[in-house]
């Protein structure tokens, strides 16, 4: 495995020449920002409403569920029309819906059903603006900037959803979840105005549709298969997914609060988004030039984090796994979307997106759903032990094929 530390780009290279790109940088960190502090407050919301760590799940799940049902049409979508407008349309209808929730939970006529059900909403919403916003990247820069603005874009995203988790406990025990949720239906408005200032080159925006959206769907997936390392490295996420999901929407926030306390969840999250933060860092000047075999093998750090929750150890040592989860999933997450970035067409990007999203967490509402079950009948230890196994061996298995390790990064761009 080779790599190349470079000097910082120059001037010509820099994605902060490009007003398009920094619209979109303000807007999707605006929404990093929101979309941290919601977890956390919805979970706390769920709990003291009476809610059991299944009830949580369920909860998490209809997000997610629905996300998955969506974002394949979604993926079309991106790819027919403006991606600029599906950004501000759903940023928008995103801050009616937290408003509702807020004003529920702030007035004492929130349920858990009730949460469920916007939650699912929200989900949809989150699938409509996702392979969109990663596919209008390289129409924001010239393709010498991709890189770093890839690089920028996490970076920026994973700082401000450190301050949001950081924050995320703050304001619930200041001001309850209901406030908190009400700071991320603000954070869609202003994200909302970003994506509706940025002004694209016209003959960059998607053609209009020409086919069926089944003949768009069917071809998304011709392209996704005719890349080994593609569809091998999804499937991977897949199990990622399944078995990691669970932890963080259900297990984690229920097991480390009972062990530290309601603060310490908001902490550990805030330690896994500071590894994010680090990743993003050592990605503007690491480039390996075979991006996929390196960023696999920095995956293998994610199996740290449910390590170390399953250990009787102290508070900081589960933060340090975390860290290192967020650490080794930034570097191989900037790594694959490069990846994508270069080797797609840019007329299927956002399909290609659609599926890589789909075929990550189509698992991860049945994972989200059984965490609970599951580690009440074996315990909390044991199946955070099983997911740290699972979670290594599938990495492990990632690497082997011929075309994981060999894929490089295109030095044109």
């Amino acid at each position: 495995m080779t790599a190349v530390l470079l000097p910082a780009p120059p001037a010509t290279t820099s994605p902060w020449r490009s007003a398009p790109f920094r619209y979109l940088l303000a807007g999707r960190t605006l929404i990093g920002l929101g979309s941290a502090i919601t977890p956390v407050a919805m979970a706390l919301a769920v709990l003291h409403l009476g809610g059991s760590a299944t009830e949580l799940g369920l909860v998490v799940a209809a997000y997610a569920l629905v996300d998955v049902v969506t974002t394949l049409f979604a993926g079309v979508l991106g790819d027919r029309f403006p991606r600029t407008l599906l950004m501000r349309g759903a940023a928008m209808l995103a801050c009616v819906s937290q408003t509702v929730v807020a004003l529920t939970l702030a007035t004492d006529s929130a349920t858990v059903p009730m949460l469920a059900a916007m939650s699912a909403v929200n989900g949809a919403l989150a699938a409509i603006s996702s392979p969109a916003s990663r596919a209008v990247v390289p129409q924001t820069v010239p393709a010498p900037a991709l890189p770093s603005a890839i690089s920028l874009l996490r970076l920026s995203q994973n700082t401000a959803m450190v301050l949001g988790f950081s924050l995320a406990g703050v304001l619930v025990a200041l001001f309850g979840p209901g406030w908190a949720i009400a700071v991320d239906a603000f954070t869609f408005l202003a994200s909302a105005l970003c994506f509706t200032a940025m002004r694209l080159p016209a003959t960059s925006e998607p053609a209009p549709p020409a086919t069926s959206m089944l003949h768009d769907l069917t071809a998304g997936a011709r392209e996704v298969f005719r890349h080994t390392w593609l569809w091998l490295l999804i499937a991977q996420a897949l199990i990622y997914h399944l078995i990691y999901g669970g932890i963080q929407g259900v297990l984690g926030p229920v097991h480390i609060t009972s062990l530290f306390g309601g603060a310490a969840w908001g902490w550990s999250l805030a330690a896994l988004m500071t590894g994010f933060m680090a990743g993003g860092l050592i990605t503007l000047r690491y480039r390996p030039s075979r991006m996929l075999l390196s960023g696999t093998a920095w995956l293998s750090l994610t199996a740290c984090f449910p390590l170390a929750m399953a250990l009787p150890v102290p508070l900081w040592v589960i933060l340090a796994g975390a860290f290192l989860h967020g650490l080794g999933l930034e570097i191989f997450s900037v790594n694959w979307d490069l990846a994508i970035q270069q080797n797609i067409a840019p007329d299927k990007l956002a399909r290609v997106f659609a599926f890589d999203q789909v075929g990550s967490f189509v698992m991860r509402p049945l994972g989200l759903a059984l965490t609970g079950p599951i580690a009440a009948r074996v315990g909390d230890r044991t199946w955070l032990l099983v997911a740290a196994t699972v979670m290594t061996a599938a990495t492990v298995t990632a690497l082997t094929p011929t075309s994981v390790r060999t894929l490089r990064r295109r030095t044109d761009t």
